[in-house]
């Protein structure tokens, strides 16, 4: 396995691995990581550390994997809270009496793709398996936040729903908020078709030459991470405090869970908690 980012560092701790942002990394207010294929129980196509409850795993597998990737990776079992995912824009505000929500308690009843908070003792999950992983801090208000944005959410523009409930229900300045966003499938990979491109011609805050590439085919490449870089800067945050994961899940999927490697996969997870 061969590992390179200029962006993410990659941890192994007890042969579990999880990558970090660089620049988050410098905030001591905060724990976060993204899982990676590696440390767990699972076996076969969910080889090793699948973190997903619905994808065909065993349960008690994925709650394994869970404790495991806990322990190595510095957070408490017992904080986690998990959305309900379905490739849309929600954003549920969680707090210590959610804790559990998704993991060792049943799912949220509403969906969402987006889960915020300014508790300690919280634990914020979110899954990934192509998609783009977006971590959220205001490190003067003490709030995290996570999106999960696939192509729906990033042309529904879920960060942008995301900066507006960190700035109505915390009074967060956005010259404070500072993002790391992804790791998830590259330009170099995620081809898409005239349809949904059409969707992000739409997008006035965006450009979109510099999201996507013709193809001879009529269909196009899309950068997720360009895209949903783009519209937190039209959004007022400043370039220096988002920095864009430079690690392609299609490219690295003996090291990360691809949809669009494996048809049947395990998910990775994104977590983040206020010290």
């Amino acid at each position: 396995m061969f590992f390179k980012s200029n962006t993410m560092n990659l941890n192994v701790i007890n042969k579990v691995g999880y990558l970090t942002f660089k620049m988050l990394e410098n905030y001591e207010c905060i724990n976060h990581a993204f899982s990676t294929r590696l440390g767990g129980v699972s076996s076969n196509e969910f080889e090793s550390m699948n973190l997903c409850f619905y994808m065909g795993d065993l349960d008690s597998n994925v709650v394994k994997n869970y404790k495991i990737f806990c322990s190595a990776a510095g957070f408490d079992y017992n904080s986690l809270v998990a959305s309900r995912q379905k490739h849309g824009t929600n954003i549920i505000k969680v707090g210590i009496n959610d804790r559990g929500k998704g993991i060792y308690k049943e799912q949220y009843e509403e969906s969402a793709d987006g889960l915020i908070t300014n508790e300690k003792g919280v634990t914020l999950v979110t899954y990934h398996a192509d998609c783009t992983s977006i971590f959220f801090l205001d490190p003067v208000k003490k709030v995290i936040a996570l999106a999960h944005a696939g192509w729906r959410g990033t042309a529904g523009k879920i960060v942008c729903n995301m900066i507006d409930k960190m700035i109505d229900i915390y009074g967060c300045k956005v010259k404070d908020i500072v993002c790391g966003i992804g790791p998830s499938i590259g330009k170099c990979c995620y081809e898409i078709d005239e349809k949904v491109y059409n969707q992000f011609i739409e997008i006035k805050e965006i450009d979109i030459n510099k999201a996507t590439t013709k193809c001879e085919n009529n269909k196009y490449l899309l950068d997720l991470c360009e895209v949903n870089k783009q519209l937190l800067i039209k959004k007022g945050l400043e370039e220096h405090n988002i920095q864009v994961s430079d690690i392609c899940t299609k490219c690295n999927n003996d090291l990360l869970f691809s949809h669009r490697a494996t048809q049947k996969h395990g998910e990775m997870a994104s977590m983040i908690s206020l010290r």
